[in-house]
């Protein structure tokens, strides 16, 4: 058995203060008894691709540096995991939106950058990032061996699949999707309908648990919808959270992997002979 902290939190225009906010809360999801605990997508900002803004090079950070420093220190005293998504410096020029994995005992386990970059009207993601180029990765943490991928990641069964291959019995993704305010009602809830459905099927196809977190909140013109969810290998919600702010823990039972795989053996029917296509933009005559 596992237990995951949920964080699920409004975002405000002050830095610091939003670093402040993600370790009480941190705090007090390991105090109920959170053992690997995930942080929004970008929490420590605004969701500022909205917008290209060159000022918000700025804010971008190196990894390993001061704030992964910040929750090693945390992790360690706490005895939890923590994955938080960083906006990351690579070198002048070049940025990437990255988790940081932290394991209970202080360490740094490493990092993953988001390979699947959006750019579309409110997230110009493009602008800021550079596609990720350290493949899909698995940590290997004190509770659970876990895979990081990152929002636009879980529109991508590829994404989810290979990560899952690699061994991960927790698929995470650390996440920031909300409805734009001139959508109308059923828009918005089909997008959110495609959005849980998407998770949760990733989930059934790889016998896996899956957490998501969101954040929430109005923000430019866009209303961060929440929603965060934890899912079993079979894809029944264990958790989800409303449109509020929301710190919660949920046990999880890594061996259902074993019983759903077993019963559903997707990985063992697969047809790893047929799927050369994959490799291909789009199947067509010119390809």
């Amino acid at each position: 058995m596992v237990t995951v902290g949920i964080i699920q939190s409004q975002a405000s225009t002050d830095l610091p203060a939003n670093l402040e906010k993600a370790a009480e809360n941190i705090g007090k999801v390991a105090r109920s008894g959170a053992q690997i605990i995930c942080l929004q997508e970008l929490f420590q900002y605004q969701y500022f691709c909205q917008t290209e803004d060159h000022h918000w090079f700025k804010a971008a950070q190196q990894i390993p540096g001061a704030q992964t420093e910040f929750f090693q220190g945390l992790a360690k005293s706490l005895g939890v995991v923590i994955i938080a998504s960083m906006f990351e410096e690579r070198t002048k020029g070049i940025y990437h939106n990255t988790v940081a994995v932290l394991d209970a005992d202080g360490s740094y386990l490493g990092k993953y950058r988001k390979m699947h970059i959006p750019d579309d009207p409110g997230f110009y993601e493009k602008f800021y990032f550079t596609p990720g180029d350290l493949g899909y990765k698995v940590f290997e943490t004190r509770y659970a061996k876990i895979g990081t991928l990152i929002c636009w990641d879980q529109w991508f069964p590829e994404a989810a699949r290979i990560t899952a291959m690699m061994g991960a019995e927790i698929l995470f993704y650390p996440t920031a999707i909300g409805w734009d305010l001139s959508q109308d009602h059923q828009t918005n809830t089909e997008q959110y309908q495609a959005w849980q459905t998407i998770q949760r099927a990733h989930a059934v196809a790889n016998g896996v648990h899956l957490v998501a977190v969101n954040r929430v909140g109005l923000e430019g013109s866009i209303r961060f919808w929440g929603g965060s969810m934890v899912v079993n290998p079979f894809g029944r919600i264990l958790f989800e959270a409303g449109q509020q702010e929301v710190v919660n823990v949920v046990e999880i039972d890594l061996d259902q992997t074993t019983h759903y795989r077993t019963h559903w053996p997707f990985f063992r029917d697969r047809r790893i002979d047929s799927y050369q296509q994959l490799t291909r933009r789009f199947v067509d005559e010119e390809s």
